[in-house]
């Protein structure tokens, strides 16, 4: 992808807005990824 143009920059912003929007930090990062774990490793 080339940011040569206005579309192509709107769709990269709007792209990395969407990622920041859904993304999760500190301790809902945790939950995540321990849950993603008990899923994919069940005991």
């Amino acid at each position: 992808m080339w940011l040569e143009d206005a579309d192509n920059v709107a769709l990269y912003s709007k792209v990395w807005r969407t990622l920041r929007e859904s993304a999760v930090y500190g301790a809902d990062a945790h939950n995540v990824i321990t849950s993603a774990r008990r899923a994919l490793n069940p005991r």
